[in-house]
């Protein structure tokens, strides 16, 4: 039984709900990977235009705003989401501002339709590498959420996120720069497709008792709350180790700069979490600070690529 009901008077959708719903304080997952593809690529003389980097940005965050409105979308419909579930408001438009679902739905497939009109113009700029890419986005849209077993019901989920956002997304960011394929830039987007599958894996092991009731066979889930917390911290760990070694890699020496920003910015976040006890009660909290760490960490990155732009061009 779904909580629809074509009898029920529905609130209008106002641009603060249908932008709640697109859930911007998640967008470090897509903003975080695009610009350091751009970055990256311009680091390693692949020059992109001023307007090929906002449209790859833009492009980016509206697949994930569409994934997170059709997440919200199908999560209330099957009743997924209560008031119980230390959710807030912003964060569960449909539950809390009595909304029809289907602008949910319809606000997902608008975000879609303009990522891919983005796409279709970074294609005829480019090369046509991009669109191979931009379909597994696609149909990583559609099926994470949607079909009969959701991608985000099973153990599998971290990884595919993870990877999808994490190293495609940098992926095609080179493709459309370089206009050939460039498997190299995953390596370095390691840290990314890490921490992206953390923000899912904070979600699905703070909802452990949530998803068992929604019979979700997550991999908090499967692993069990202490497994998953021992895994939580040990991919933290690697986390913070790649980003002391990967800048150095690619930049050189002056790549140490990367721990020190990480030092003065990402230390407590990063620390926190390495001892968080995912769980239902401390659910925003996990969220707001995976996603400060997903900042603080990451954009320590980017800025210390940004710096070895700046010494190779002097």
């Amino acid at each position: 039984m779904t909580k629809m009901d074509n009898n029920l008077q529905y609130n209008r959708m106002t641009s603060k709900m249908a932008l709640n719903l697109m859930a911007p304080h998640t967008w470090a997952a897509s903003l975080m990977p695009s610009i350091f593809g751009c970055v990256w690529c311009i680091f390693k003389g692949f020059m992109l235009s001023p307007w090929q980097i906002a449209a790859l940005i833009a492009a980016s965050v509206l697949m994930q705003s569409s994934v997170n409105c059709l997440n919200d979308y199908i999560d209330y419909i099957k009743g997924t989401d209560t008031a119980e579930n230390n959710l807030e408001r912003s964060d569960a438009v449909l539950l809390y501002e009595n909304i029809n679902p289907k602008d949910a739905l319809a606000l997902s497939i608008a975000c879609l339709a303009a990522a891919a009109v983005l796409g279709i113009i970074l294609i005829i700029s480019s090369c046509m590498i991009p669109l191979w890419i931009g379909l597994i986005g696609v149909c990583a849209v559609i099926f994470y959420s949607g079909g009969r077993t959701p991608i985000s019901y099973l153990p599998i989920g971290e990884i595919v996120s993870g990877f999808v956002m994490g190293g495609l997304i940098p992926l095609g960011c080179a493709a459309v720069a370089a206009k050939a394929w460039r498997f190299d830039i995953i390596f370095y987007a390691l840290p990314f497709i890490i921490s992206i599958g953390l923000i899912m894996m904070s979600n699905n092991g703070c909802d452990i008792e949530k998803d068992i009731a929604a019979d979700r066979k997550t991999l908090p889930v499967m692993l069990g709350r202490e497994k998953t917390k021992k895994l939580y911290k040990g991919c933290v760990i690697v986390w913070m180790v790649l980003l002391w070694i990967l800048p150095i890699i690619l930049i050189g020496l002056p790549g140490i700069l990367c721990a020190v920003i990480m030092h003065i910015f990402a230390r407590k976040p990063m620390l926190w979490l390495m001892n968080s006890p995912l769980n239902q009660e401390n659910r925003i909290t996990q969220m707001k600070t995976i996603i400060k760490a997903n900042y603080a960490a990451n954009l320590s990155y980017i800025i210390t690529i940004i710096v070895g732009i700046v010494l190779k061009l002097r």
